[in-house]
């Protein structure tokens, strides 16, 4: 089995962890290889809006792997006669904030030549961007009149631009990601103003990130679908094919275009993670891998030995089932 076997438009490639420095190497082996069997861009977990100028979301722009990346496809794309493609997927939110959408919005109007005054609606920017706008719903803008009125001149500025869609251009593609990242964060901040117990708006605004996610892949896809596929890459619980994430969203609406290969991390280091036992997934997978392997479903056990304080969790029922395939990394 060889990742350049899947014919997928959209091709999900999953991590279990963030911080285990050999799977983001790795990720930049395999795009090399599929760049050279037709696929034109790679998709991050990182702000959309960032990616345009090659910047990173979630202290990301620290991962090694990730700047050994952007150095290779500027230099790929200097000798290249169709320039591979690096984009982000993930809304403009962070752990426990969420910025003002004033930029972004006025990014759109400017482009549209339009004279609406943004700023007097959305008021300090600070007031967005501070953590409590995001834990405490009293504290949150997003259910303001301002707010709703804002939602409205989003849709608006989304409305004006595809009267220009025959344009098409990297200008007008710019200007479409920034409106479309300022109405995502206006549903961000509306959702953070709404009631509930922490688990209850934590599972709510985990829920619209997943559909934040998936708009945005939609869109890459629509940008691509004439140049060729897209490898996305991001932790498991985003792209599997089960549950309520982004790859779910995706999968019910792309089918057998968007395939999923689920990833293993066997034991790490970085993340202090010790050798797993014989009988679990990981444990199934680790005999015989000297560095990596892609291979078939594992039967197993989860194990019990994760560390969800950095990020990681093993695999399990629910990120194998849909899967095509497991990568896993000793």
């Amino acid at each position: 089995m060889d990742i350049t076997d899947f014919a997928a438009e959209l091709l999900g490639l999953g991590e279990p962890t963030h911080f285990e420095p050999a799977i983001g190497r790795i990720r930049n082996e395999l795009f090399a290889r599929l760049a050279g069997h037709g696929f034109r861009s790679i998709a991050l977990e990182t702000d959309r809006v960032a990616a345009l100028d090659g910047r990173f979301s979630h202290n990301l722009g620290e991962v090694d792997a990730n700047r050994q990346l952007i150095a290779w496809l500027r230099e790929y794309n200097e000798h290249a006669g169709e320039p591979l493609t690096l984009h982000g997927f993930d809304a403009p939110t962070e752990m426990f904030s969420a910025p003002s959408p004033r930029a972004y919005l006025e990014h759109a109007r400017d482009y549209l030549g339009l004279d609406v005054d943004i700023a007097a609606l959305t008021g300090d920017d600070e007031r967005w961007n501070r953590s409590e706008a995001i834990l405490d719903p009293a504290a949150s803008p997003g259910a303001s009149p301002e707010a709703r009125e804002l939602r409205v001149l989003a849709d608006d500025l989304l409305v004006a631009l595809h009267t220009r869609a025959p344009r098409l251009d990297a200008a007008w593609w710019r200007a479409k990601t920034h409106a479309t990242a300022g109405r995502g964060l206006l549903r961000y901040h509306a959702a953070s103003a709404q009631p509930g117990d922490r688990d209850t708006r934590i599972a709510r605004l985990a829920g619209l990130r997943a559909v934040l996610m998936a708009e945005n892949l939609l869109d890459i896809r629509a940008m691509e679908a004439g140049r060729g596929p897209t490898l996305v890459f991001a932790h498991n619980g985003h792209l599997q094919r089960s549950g309520a994430g982004a790859g779910a969203i995706v999968a019910s609406l792309l089918g057998d275009r968007y395939a999923f290969v689920a990833g293993s991390l066997g034991h790490s280091d970085a993340i202090g993670l010790g050798e797993p036992e014989p009988d679990t997934y990981e444990g199934r997978l680790q005999p015989g891998t000297e560095t990596w392997k892609l291979t078939g479903l594992p039967d197993g056990r989860k194990r019990t030995d994760t560390k969800p304080e950095r990020g990681y969790f093993g695999l399990d029922a629910d990120v194998l089932d849909g899967a095509a395939a497991v990568w896993h990394i000793a």
